[in-house]
């Protein structure tokens, strides 16, 4: 089992507690890498020389670039966001691991493309087995998997529909170039198969030698027209990539179908079930089935465990679907669920494992049964999205894809001739099965590096995750149990949208007695501006915080029963259809212990109450 990790040594620190260590590491990779330099072909003579390095203009370029240098950093210092402090709780970005942003900045000098292994021979190899490593944290066989690093979770979903696409599309395809493998199947059986028996077709057509025959007459060589090859059902707590998604694909909007969410705001499975089967009593396929685990707004994660079983059942009637999980913001919390030798514990030796090393106080009570049973079913999807970038606690930028069944990058795979030798068989070539080009190495380093110091499992990343989740559960009750703050004869309470299922906390302010729902989303709206850059430098803000907005567009009447909580008239929700909350994502290790979040306590109830002075009465 791996020794545990201490959280307090994974990072440069709110105060920079750490920098000596940094300082010590960033000293020895630039060393390094001078030697590196210096020791190729030694013999070769020096190009710069000491007479060159004393010349007026050579001294005047180096000024340059300090003077340019210090106006940067001026700049960073004065407009950057403040991710590493505890009054930060805002968007899904935090303070990066040392061990990661080392990676990143060693990596940086040699500067690898990912794109070719000619590029790349280090870190394309690293990308490769940080491809393994995060098939294995989601539960997929290693050896049979495909994983890679891409820039965020937008590509890693776009890669998962450019997956699920071109495989709708394979059966009717075989059926034009190799009939007598689908004789028996009508279109719409064919429009049903299950990804498996899929890919089966498409070994049968690779030892036949015409893969490249179907492949042309798939959606990849003949395009989407007039291919018919269903909806795409997402949850209505979906992140706009998959808006874009359909576009870029050919998809089209008018086939992304939005399944209701429920009070929780994870998808409706009954719901889910009722629109598959108005598209099965219509003849119309589904091409595949988004789920979330880690909603961008809410940390919702939804019920993959029921949504599976639905599957399943479909299936046995034989209608079959692609299923991906854009668990893009939830993905790394599944170590909170692994032991030190990577087996999925049951639920109950998961809370104990959490009580006994540590990892969650005994009153944080967040497990539920419903989020451990979606965390156990995320190896029966057919593609992941996973972003190290988020709870990896990486440098940007960091997303990732993995796929169950490797087989399945055959139906996207391209090999471009300035790159890539025609009779090259190499299996790095990643420039031909993913959507991007040229990529950072760097990246990828510094994931590799954030796993080889902090264990994909309940001994590293779990207890780095259990302490945000933990630092979340204190705010989350924290606003349940304190009282309304009393200001100038006007008392405003506030409270949480949704028990969080991973550490983002939605909340409003609302003035008691007030029946508008237009004054509390003004309220709550000067509020963010007084708590973001929108009131000048982040520096000097005393809280720091985002917003969203729960609107009818997005998602339907469920928002209603939220403002019901405030008394708030249904009739202003029918006038307005919207809701300000502020948005809070709790990524920072340091709300665990009881003085640090007291502290932190009274400096958020004050930031709150000055804030609402300065804002004033409504007009």
């Amino acid at each position: 089992m791996d020794e545990k990790i201490d959280v307090n040594a994974l990072f440069l620190g709110p105060k920079a507690e750490n920098y000596l260590f940094f300082r010590e590491m960033l000293a020895f990779l630039m060393d390094d890498h001078a030697e590196w330099r210096r020791h190729f072909h030694p013999d070769d003579n020096p190009v710069v020389t000491p007479e060159d390095q004393g010349r007026r203009e050579f001294l005047a370029t180096l000024q340059k670039t300090r003077e340019a240098l210090i106006e940067l950093a001026g700049n960073l210092q004065l407009c950057s966001t403040p991710w590493f402090s505890p009054r930060y709780l805002g968007h899904m970005a935090t303070d990066t691991l040392i061990a990661a942003n080392l990676g990143y900045m060693l990596t940086i000098l040699y500067n690898p493309n990912n794109c070719a292994y000619e590029g790349s021979p280090a870190t394309t190899a690293l990308e490769i087995e940080v491809g393994r490593q995060l098939a294995k944290l989601m539960g997929y066989d290693p050896q049979k998997a495909w994983g890679h690093i891409t820039s965020g979770g937008t590509v890693a979903n776009y890669e998962g529909l450019w997956l699920a696409r071109n495989l709708k599309s394979i059966p009717l395809a075989i059926r034009s170039v190799m009939p007598e493998l689908v004789a028996r199947l009508d279109a719409w059986q064919l429009l049903n198969l299950p990804t498996g028996a899929i890919l089966d077709l498409v070994d049968r057509a690779k030892e036949a030698g015409r893969f490249d025959e179907v492949r042309r007459h798939s959606v990849r060589g003949a395009g989407m027209r007039d291919k018919g090859l269903g909806k795409v059902l997402v949850p209505q707590s979906k992140h706009y990539s998959w808006t874009k998604a359909v576009d870029i694909f050919g998809i089209g909007q008018e086939n992304l179908v939005s399944v209701p969410v429920g009070d929780d705001y994870r998808m409706d499975v009954a719901a889910l079930k009722t629109i598959i089967d108005g598209l099965i009593a219509e003849r119309i396929p589904i091409l595949a089935v988004v789920a979330v685990v880690g909603t961008t707004e809410e940390g919702s994660v939804d019920e993959l465990h029921e949504i599976v079983r639905l599957r399943d059942r479909y299936e046995d009637r034989g209608v079959c679907f692609y299923l991906h999980v854009d668990a893009a913001y939830g993905g790394y919390a599944r170590s909170l669920f692994l032991d030190g030798e990577d087996r999925f514990l049951g639920f109950t030796e998961v809370s104990r494992q959490h009580s006994r090393q540590g990892i969650l106080h005994d009153d944080t009570e967040w497990l539920t049964v419903d989020v451990y049973e979606a965390f156990k079913a995320m190896p029966e999807a057919d593609s992941i999205t996973v972003d190290p970038h988020k709870l990896g606690y990486t440098p940007y930028a960091a997303g990732a894809i993995v796929a169950k069944d490797r087989r399945i990058i055959e139906l996207i795979s391209y090999f471009a001739a300035y790159v890539f030798e025609a009779t090259d068989d190499n299996p790095m070539l990643l420039g031909s099965y993913i959507m991007e080009g040229s990529k950072a190495g760097a990246a990828v380093a510094a994931v590799w590096m954030a796993h080889r110091v902090v264990p994909l499992n309940i001994t590293g990343y779990g207890r780095l995750i259990g302490a945000s989740i933990e630092g979340a559960y204190r705010f989350y009750r924290s606003l349940l149990a304190d009282p309304p703050l009393a200001l100038d004869g006007r008392s405003f309470e506030v409270i949480p949208l949704a028990r969080p299922d991973l550490n983002i906390v939605d909340y409003a302010f609302h003035e008691q007695g007030n029946p508008s729902l237009e004054a509390m989303n003004r309220l709550n709206q000067a509020l963010y501006e007084q708590c973001s850059y929108k009131s000048g430098p982040l520096y000097v803000n005393d809280f720091i915080t985002s917003k969203t907005a729960l609107t009818r567009q997005e998602y339907g009447e469920t928002p209603r029963s939220y403002g019901g909580k405030f008394g708030i008239d249904p009739a202003e929700w029918e006038r307005l259809g919207s809701i300000s909350v502020l948005r809070s994502c709790i990524l920072t290790p340091y709300l665990t212990r009881a003085a640090c979040f007291a502290d932190y306590w009274r400096t958020f109830r004050g930031a709150m109450e000055r804030a609402i002075r300065r804002i004033g009465p409504p007009a």
